[in-house]
């Protein structure tokens, strides 16, 4: 393997110009390029989770446990937060600076005379293969970027299929259905395997049956809440633990004690899931209806009927009107700063939607740190991904090497 003496940001330079190529869906690139990095089938068992909201915390949850019990785990997610490293981690742990230039300059030197390249998230899913085959991880969990059944995850054979709640969102993509949206997803049922689900919508539910069916095999709805101590915040939670387990329950020769399910439940943490990033300050990525309808009931569930100042962004192509309609009512007052992405709604532009949805006060600073110097108690910090990763990079400060990846 080629030994690189790149650094890790322009190793990153060249991965995030990649985008310009943009998104593309199907299985025939991915697949051509984890047979030639010859980790298209991982020694490792692998739990495939797919859905539209709950998904990273279930990963999350998965991960934790199976560590606790004693497995080498490999994690993949997206998108991350501050730091490119937070999509790849074994246990526990992100994948090393010099790791990660390392392997990423490996898939650039291989694809150098491809015709058609691969996108950003098919050469990070490739390094993150590499990564956890090098490491000798025994359980691999892989979030799913987008859909499923033509997300480049599906290209990795798994043992368990975990769907997760179902919602609208991607339509450009999925269909314009909760139907179609739920087909797409349940495409990463695989053959004679087990899946086990979420509580879903009617629509979504018979999307689910008629994938499990063409796969010949069952699908379990898990509608239990788990009533272990957890590590993360909000009932909506307690769903997504129990899912978890029943994804670990249902992997073939997995074994874990009572003591240490209850270990790695209580011990699991997932950035910008209602995260507490400093006192009284919390910050949670819900960017649809669905994940608003959760953020607005947990705080509710923390703060009573306490409202919160509200640093909001959103991505122009979400259904912005109703998921601020849903959370205008515990918001007190609006602050609408800059973010450095292309997809986000100018504020101004975020400033009249706000005030249709809300009489609170509306202020847009000059930039995301001016929106920041002063954080009173009950301040929510919500919205896109990108936000987040901006604002938690300028609070912590660390470096930022999001650039526009998502």
């Amino acid at each position: 393997m080629v030994n690189s003496q790149s650094s890790i940001v322009n190793s990153l330079d060249w991965l995030y110009s990649v985008q310009v190529f943009g998104i593309k869906l199907g299985l025939e690139g991915i697949t051509r390029l984890l047979k030639e990095c010859g980790v298209l089938y991982p020694r490792a068992r692998v739990v495939h989770v797919a859905g539209t909201n709950g998904k990273g915390s279930t990963c999350a949850f998965i991960e934790s446990v199976a560590r606790a019990a004693g497995y080498r785990t490999g994690l993949f997610t997206s998108p991350h937060l501050v730091e490119f490293n937070e999509r790849i981690r074994v246990n526990g742990v992100n994948i090393p600076d010099a790791d990660a230039a390392r392997l990423i300059d490996y898939v650039r030197g291989l694809i150098a005379d491809w015709e058609t390249p691969p996108t950003f998230f098919e050469i990070v899913l490739a390094v993150a293969m590499l990564y956890f085959a090098e490491q000798e991880v025994v359980l691999i969990v892989l979030e799913t970027g987008m859909g499923g059944r033509l997300d480049a995850t599906n290209a990795v054979p798994k043992d368990v299929a975990v769907i997760t709640p179902i919602g609208l969102d991607h339509t450009q993509y999925l269909g314009p259905t909760l139907y179609d949206v739920a087909g797409e997803k349940a495409g990463i049922i695989a053959w004679h395997r087990p899946v086990v689900i979420a509580p879903q919508e009617p629509e979504a539910i018979r999307a689910i049956h008629e994938a499990a069916q063409r796969m010949d095999t069952d699908f379990r709805i898990i509608t239990a809440e788990c009533e272990l101590p957890l590590g993360l915040a909000g009932a909506h939670q307690r769903r997504n633990a129990a899912l978890a387990l029943a994804a670990l329950h249902a992997l073939p020769h997995f074994l874990c004690s009572a003591e240490e399910e209850a270990r790695g439940l209580a011990q699991v943490r997932w950035p910008g899931r209602f995260e507490e990033v400093l006192p009284g300050v919390i910050m949670d990525g819900a960017h649809n209806p669905h994940a608003m309808h959760v953020l607005v009931r947990t705080w509710r569930e923390r703060f009573g009927e306490s409202k919160a100042c509200c640093i909001y962004a959103g991505s122009a192509d979400k259904a912005l009107d109703e998921t601020l309609e849903l959370l205008a009512p515990i918001v007190g007052e609006w602050i609408l700063p800059p973010v450095q992405s292309p997809r986000i709604l100018p504020p101004e532009e975020m400033a009249v939607k706000v005030r249709a949805a809300s009489q609170a006060p509306v202020c847009l600073p000059e930039s995301l740190t001016a929106a920041l110097a002063s954080l009173p108690e009950r301040t929510l910090i919500c919205g896109s991904f990108f936000l987040l990763g901006e604002a938690l990079s300028l609070l912590q400060g660390r470096p930022d090497y999001r650039k526009t990846a998502q």
